[in-house]
């Protein structure tokens, strides 16, 4: 299976503030399938490092105040469009970041409280028939896909 995966969970240093946040279970769905790996954000083109960024209502904004929507929503195109060229049936992605959220994301007050919601890319994917997981649910997904041959 072909699976669009958040690059900072393959270990590539493309977070807010530039760290890695590589997933112990990646480098095993790697081994069983073809992972396209994707950031939004870079994507979108922001930098590495960048101001830490949350959703507020429709829009996304940095902790300094400044709107970062259409970077985030051309991030979320793009990684939407390279999802369709490479046939990924899911995407695997960072929980809670503005971007890549699936269910549960910080709430736009930058006090680190979560509220429900999705990131944009992961809105957009979820819109359009792509299966969203968390990296939480990397091993039940890899159950899941062995089970399924």
């Amino acid at each position: 299976m072909k699976i669009l995966i958040s690059a900072c969970l393959l270990g590539t240093a493309c977070r807010y503030d530039g760290r890695r946040k590589a997933h112990p279970l990646a480098a095993a769905l790697a081994k069983r399938h073809q992972l396209v790996p994707v950031c939004p954000e870079q994507l979108g083109g922001l930098p590495t490092p960048r101001t830490p960024s949350e959703r507020r209502g429709g829009s996304v904004v940095t902790a300094e105040g400044a709107d970062v929507t259409e970077q985030y929503r051309r991030g979320a195109e793009e990684a939407l469009r390279l999802c369709r060229l490479f046939d990924c049936e899911a995407a695997v992605l960072k929980e809670r970041s503005p971007s890549c959220g699936a269910g549960e994301i910080y709430d736009g007050t930058f006090s680190g409280t979560l509220t429900a919601g999705w990131g944009v890319m992961a809105e957009l994917l979820a819109q359009n028939g792509i299966a969203v997981y968390g990296e939480s649910r990397i091993g039940e997904l890899l159950e899941n896909l062995d089970a399924d041959k």
